[in-house]
């Protein structure tokens, strides 16, 4: 039995009460500070996102990983269309489908993985492919976008990586880089960059590309609602226990 007294007041309750309150109350603090982070995170992805449309530069030379993310880039290179992969569970208005992610080969011999937008499921089947040809074929193009990472899947199940098959397009679900690179090959997946670029809205060869920052959803203020709702518990929960546990010494 735990017993505490201080002044006129006196707390008598069990142990498993008390560990089962303080295991309560941590639990929802914890859930509130999780939930406050989200709300951070949407909002530096919104930030990140906005500044992204400052002005479109030359790739040039540099990484794609020494440029902010989202940054808007100009490259020029040639798709390699006979290598494409469609990354599966990407959903647009709801609608299931695929995200058509193309090799581009730059100029100086580095890969750069083109998302060219969503395409839905051929009549909602998943036992046929889409049609994700290019019309401009191996010629050489100029196009800007968006710097970006790989989408992530929400838990590590999810993730299924290109089969090593001769067919291509292949079908992937969140997969890596080191896993595409294998896909393509040891000797193209030296120069693989590790973002991708979304490619812009005007550019042609590309499918439906509604760019959001990433977690776009729901807004911020949200997730503070369902921080401020977690330690509102977990201050709920304290105040039950003192309440029902604690007592007024009698003079």
């Amino acid at each position: 039995m735990l017993r505490i007294r201080l002044w006129s007041l006196t707390l008598r309750a069990s142990w498993w009460m008390a560990a089962l309150t303080l295991f309560g109350v941590v639990l929802f603090a914890q859930l509130g500070r999780w939930q406050w982070h989200r709300a951070e995170l949407k909002r530096a992805n919104a930030a990140a996102f906005v500044a992204g449309t400052a002005e479109v530069t030359p790739l040039g030379s540099r990484a794609t990983t020494a440029l902010a993310r989202y940054a808007q880039v100009r490259v020029s290179g040639r798709y390699n269309g006979e290598h494409q992969f469609l990354l599966d569970n990407i959903t647009h208005g709801g609608a299931p489908g695929y995200a058509v992610l193309t090799p581009l080969r730059l100029a100086d011999g580095r890969t750069l993985l083109v998302d060219r937008g969503w395409v839905p499921l051929p009549q909602g089947r998943r036992d046929r492919l889409p049609d994700v040809a290019l019309k401009l074929g191996a010629a050489a193009v100029e196009i800007t976008g968006r710097l970006d990472a790989l989408p992530v899947a929400g838990l590590a199940s999810g993730t299924v990586p290109p089969d090593t098959g001769p067919n291509w397009p292949k079908r992937t679900s969140f997969p890596t880089y080191q896993q595409l690179g294998l896909a393509l090959g040891s000797a193209k997946a030296l120069g693989l960059e590790q973002r991708q670029l979304l490619l812009s809205a005007d550019a042609p060869d590309g499918y439906v590309r509604d760019w959001q920052p990433v977690s776009s959803g729901f807004g911020p203020e949200r997730h503070i609602s369902y921080a401020v709702q977690w330690w509102g518990l977990g201050a709920l929960s304290l105040f039950l226990f003192l309440f029902l546990n604690v007592e007024r010494r009698r003079t």
